[in-house]
């Protein structure tokens, strides 16, 4: 299957710091399950670990290590909403969808706080978002929204930053303005990756690393899904790979697309370090967005370089450096500890791409970089589903997600010329 496989240009910092991290037997045989998962990152253990506690007979496979793809390799930024702001939604949808959708993802965030703190799993959060606006003429923008957003959606947590207010939060003049959102944060996604696995594993899901899905078939009501060591049937099956999908199943993959993304860390910074002084997470205003935070000990993460294929790219660190530099030019020449990347999935107008694409068999993925919140409880609707309540999951799979253009030979090099013209005009 020709799938990209996780980027490991030396260990993430989220692997050097996550402390145990449990591994689970290959599937060794054939086996019978009510429910069947393929993909062990925040969506199919989130369906997996709600599954379990509801008493249903699950399996999970997972090619690599769960959290060996974007969910433990991501920036951790909760946000706030879907990947478009609500009023693009709203425009597109109308008040009601756009606000059904934002309600979903406020009680997707609630969900993943709670979650985390009934079963005791330390994610690291911090409080606090800012984004900000790399280009003065979006200035404005940010200021509508933020009124917007309390006054139409009933979000009253987002408070607009002027250019002083922004480069002090920030700690560095590079931007214009922007918003403040106090309801929001990030967190470690690894940590929340391994405990998440822990809690299905403890309610009776059966978990299996380094096990690919080869096959994937319905006939009579019953899928089966095949691997390398056995075969896996059952009455559903939920396919949660989102950019690993390869030709498993080719609905998804025409509406998935992997994109790479990479990350640097830093030395800590020490307690007196200008940058982010308040311990917010950071995205901005560019397509080919920024995204950058203090972790818990006092580092710089920064991600900021998008990759339009699945080729390995060369020195992250040198390039991840070179983008913090532009932002904090007192850091040019900071030591990179660790630099890593990972594949996410993205999809043509940026929202989930939720669909049952053979009987019994529904596919989820395509978060667009909105995933660490969204992901993780698209896998809690899907055991809403098995467990026969559909309406919730349903306002994901309405969403109108066309396949990418030119197939699956020409998809991925036309999406490389319009994604890489985005990035030109974000310098302009």
């Amino acid at each position: 299957m020709n799938d990209p496989s996780p980027i490991a240009p030396g260990s993430s910092w989220y692997e050097a710091t996550v402390g145990e991290r449990p591994r689970y037997a290959p599937l060794a045989g054939d086996c019978r399950a009510d429910v069947a998962i393929v993909g062990g990152g925040f969506t199919g253990l989130s369906a997996a670990a709600h599954l379990a506690q509801a008493g249903v007979d699950v399996v999970l496979i997972e090619a690599h290590r769960f959290g060996d793809g974007a969910s433990g390799r991501n920036g951790g930024q909760l946000g706030t909403g879907q990947r478009a702001w609500a009023e693009e939604l709203e425009a597109e949808l109308g008040l009601s969808r756009a606000k059904a959708l934002f309600d979903l993802a406020e009680e997707a965030k609630a969900h993943l706080l709670d979650f985390a703190a009934t079963h005791a799993i330390d994610i690291d959060y911090r409080p606090g978002q800012l984004s900000v606006a790399h280009k003065k003429r979006y200035v404005d923008d940010y200021r509508a929204h933020a009124d917007l957003m309390a006054a139409r959606f009933g979000y009253e947590h987002l408070t607009y930053m002027d250019a002083d207010e922004t480069a002090r939060r920030v700690g560095s003049t590079r931007y214009f303005g922007g918003v403040r959102d106090t309801g929001t944060g990030h967190i470690h996604p690894l940590k929340l990756v391994v405990g998440t696995a822990r809690v299905a594993s403890r309610a009776g899901a059966r978990l299996h690393e380094h096990t690919r899905a080869t096959g994937i078939r319905t006939a009579g009501g019953k899928v089966t899904i095949s691997t390398d060591t056995g075969t896996v049937s059952a009455d559903k099956c939920l396919i949660a790979v989102n950019a690993y999908g390869g030709d498993l199943e080719p609905v998804s993959a025409a509406h998935v697309m992997p994109i790479g993304s990479f990350i640097g860390a830093t030395p800590p910074l020490g307690n007196d370090s200008p940058v982010i002084p308040g311990g917010e997470a950071i995205d901005d205003s560019r397509f080919v967005v920024r995204y950058f935070r203090r972790s818990a000990d006092g580092r710089l993460l920064f991600g900021g370089r998008e990759v339009y294929s699945t080729d390995d790219p060369k020195d992250i660190g040198a390039q991840i450096r070179r983008q913090i530099a532009e932002v904090y030019p007192a850091l040019r020449d900071v030591e990179i500890t660790h630099a890593w990347g990972g594949f996410v999935g993205i999809t043509m107008p940026r929202k989930p791409f939720v669909r049952e694409v053979m009987p019994n068999v529904i596919a989820a993925g395509g978060y667009s970089g909105h995933g660490v919140m969204l992901s993780n409880f698209t896998g809690k609707l899907y055991a809403e589903t098995v467990a026969g309540n559909r309406d919730r999951l349903r306002l994901l799979e309405e969403l109108k997600v066309p396949p990418f253009p030119g197939g699956r030979r020409m998809r991925a090099p036309l999406l490389f010329l319009a994604l890489n013209w985005y990035a030109l005009r974000d310098r302009i």
